[in-house]
This record gives structure tokens, sequence and C-alpha cells, in this order.
């Protein structure tokens, strides 16, 4: 196949979908490569060591869409300023596309619609399900990974003080509390990074064992009550709470919002729009100074104040809606997320043809476009289809 990576044009995101050596280890497997000029510079990586990879390098990123059977990228479609074109008007009818689509957040709704109406087959990196045959294909984990490292140390540049506790002549300076909602990869992280910080840490998540790997890095755990049979579902993940629990969750919660300095959020249900845990009205009870790092936002946001892609302020406290916050990790997160996208590749290409087996669990979880039609079960319930 003639696979194509294109230079990310989203504000800020620095990452790359190939390195050089995933370059070497596609081209081996027998495909063609083509790499947008300058695509890596922002993970460090120059042309000349994709060249040296066996790489084409092109400075038309149209014909590089044109030729391209296979596209591989980070972030989801978004408008090409400088070419006044939308990627997926650069794209063709049977084209294959990998990336991060997150289908079901209303933002990308559109552009969904556009993928399926242009014929292209997508597939998302967001529904690879954490099954131990897909672990090594599993970019979220990995993305997760940094963000939670990544966003509290957003926190930290963000706050008015100290995190660990001080001791100084004039006395002591007490350390700031931070509260972790949804201890997935990226909430562990991220306990485990405010913990080394010095902050005193707290966690909430509905499942039983998501509290005790929380408690095993030191976290007081919030009971929020929720029954286990409610809170998780298929393969260990969370499953949406109903109306009347979720209420609970936040009623729950709120009693412990004023003390906290840092809220860091990352409760998701795979495939669906991330549950609004904190709303406006919670936000007002906390600390001037505060702050809240919502990395659920490319599903919607746990947070009802979160502005996605931007540091807002909802009165004295400062919410991070940043969409690509393992895009300022460049060098790790690259690296880890080119390995992952390259072991999907291998898994899906059969003697150079993609195979889509409908009845794989991988194939039903990332398939989102396909014959003319928005396939994706998540995007589908989002879009009320």
């Amino acid at each position: 196949m003639v696979i194509g990576i294109p230079k990310e044009i989203m504000h800020g995101e620095n990452r790359v979908s190939a390195t050089p050596d995933t370059c070497a280890k596609m081209i081996n497997d027998g495909h063609t490569v083509l790499v947008e000029a300058g695509a890596g510079l922002g993970s460090y990586f120059h042309d000349d060591a994709y060249e040296a990879a066996g790489a084409i390098i092109t400075h038309d990123v149209a014909s590089l869409y044109k030729e391209a059977n296979l596209i591989l990228k980070v972030k989801e479609p978004q408008f090409n300023a400088s070419l006044n074109s939308h990627e997926v008007d650069l794209m063709h009818q049977g084209q294959y596309l990998i990336t991060f689509i997150h289908p079901a957040s209303p933002v990308n709704h559109q552009m969904v619609k556009d993928l399926a109406k242009k014929g292209v087959i997508s597939l998302t990196l967001d529904g690879v399900p954490r099954i131990s045959r897909a672990q090594n294909m599993d970019a979220l984990t990995s993305m997760s990974t940094c963000a939670g490292y990544k966003g509290i140390l957003i926190a930290a540049n963000l706050l008015p003080a100290f995190i660990p506790q001080i001791f100084s002549a004039v006395g002591m300076i007490k350390p700031l509390n931070a509260l972790v909602i949804g201890m997935g990869v990226g909430g562990l992280q991220a306990l485990a990074t405010a913990k080394r910080l010095g902050a005193v840490t707290y966690a909430v998540d509905t499942r039983a064992a998501a509290r005790e790997q929380a408690a095993s890095l030191g976290a007081k755990i919030i009971d929020i009550n929720i029954p286990e049979e409610l809170a998780q579902g298929q393969g260990g993940y969370a499953k949406n709470l109903s109306p009347e629990m979720l209420k609970q969750e936040r009623e729950l919660i709120a009693a412990h919002l004023s003390k906290m300095d840092i809220v860091f959020l990352s409760a998701l249900v795979p495939g669906k729009l991330a549950p609004v845990i904190i709303t406006k009205e919670m936000v007002a009870t906390m600390k001037p100074g505060s702050v809240i790092v919502d990395i659920s936002i490319d599903q919607g946001g746990n947070c009802e104040s979160t502005v996605p892609a931007q540091i807002a302020d909802e009165g004295l406290v400062h919410i991070v809606g940043i969409k690509n916050i393992p895009g300022m990790l460049p060098a790790s997160s690259t690296w880890m997320f080119a390995q992952n996208i390259y072991n999907l590749v291998k898994y899906l290409i059969v003697d150079g043809q993609m195979v889509l087996n409908p009845e794989d669990e991988i194939i039903q979880g990332i398939l989102t476009t396909k014959g003319g039609e928005v396939v994706h079960e998540g995007a589908r319930e989002a879009m009320g289809i």
C-alpha cells in the first residue's frame, strides 16, 4: 500500500504519526511511505532521517492525500488554512484513515458525516479495546500516560502556590490538595505525578478495582456509593450512569471541592460522550486560584465550564481544556504513538490489503465510517441516528 504521513495542522500539535524507525518497518513490510516535508520537526525528526529510512519526502500535501491508499494521522481531520481546504476534502473514496477521531464528540459530528459522504473508510484509535492482544496498538493508553503526567505539570504552573509542604523561617506552608476523578491510565499517572510533587491526593472512581489501584498509590478515596453492577462494564471499563446516579455522584463530590487546589478530570466511557461531573455551580464553590485539568475534552469534557482547546477562567478558577496535552511532550508521545499505530497497521494489512473482519472485536471498536455511512455505535448514538 501507499501510506501517507501528513504534517499535523492543529495549533501547537508537535506529534507525528510515524517516526523514521516505524517508516523503515512499514517499508520493510512492502509499503511505500510518503511523508510531508517537515512533518516530524516538532518531534525532533528531520526529513533526512525519514529519507534515510526509505520514505519519500513530498512538499505537496494535496498530492500526498491523492496518492495514498492509507492516511495515518494523530488528530482528527481539520481545516487546513494554508490550502483553504478541509483535510476531509483532500481525501478520496475508498481511502483508509487511521487517527484519533473521537466520533461521539459533538464538535466532530459534521466531520465524521463528511468522511462517510466522501466514501472514506475511517478507523478511530480511541476505540481500540483494552484486551491483551490489542495492548501494543492501544494509543489511547499511551497518550493517556502522557496527558496524566503533563496535565499535572500544567496545573502546577498555573497554581499560585507551592504544591508540597514547605518549611521556612517564617513558618510552615501546608501542602495542596489534588483530586483525580477517573482512575484510568491517565488518572493514575496524574495521581502518581501529583503525589511525587508533594500534594495530598484524593481519588474518585465508580469501580472498586480502580479505587484499589488509586489507594495503592497513596490516595485518599472519596466514596460515591455507586453499586458495582452499575459502575463497571465489559473489559473493566466504566459504564454510563443513570441521571439519578450521576446526580448522586455530583452531590458527593461537591462536598469536597472547596478543599481542592487541583482537580484532574479523566472519567470516560469508551465510545460515548464524557459524563459531565463538575457543573458550573460546583466550579463556583472552588478556591480562588485553583485549577481544573479536563483531559476528557476530546469526548465532550467532564466539566461544564471547560472550553475546548483553551485555558479558560471561571471566576478565579483556571480550567484547562487543552486538546493535545500529549503534543506538549512530543518526543515521548510520538515515540509511543508511532509504535502503537505501526502495530495496528501491521495487524490490519494482510498480503498488501486492508482486512476488516466484522467479527473482530478490534475492528468493531475502531471502525467509524464505511460504505458511505457512519457505523460507529457511540457516534450514531450521540448523533441520534
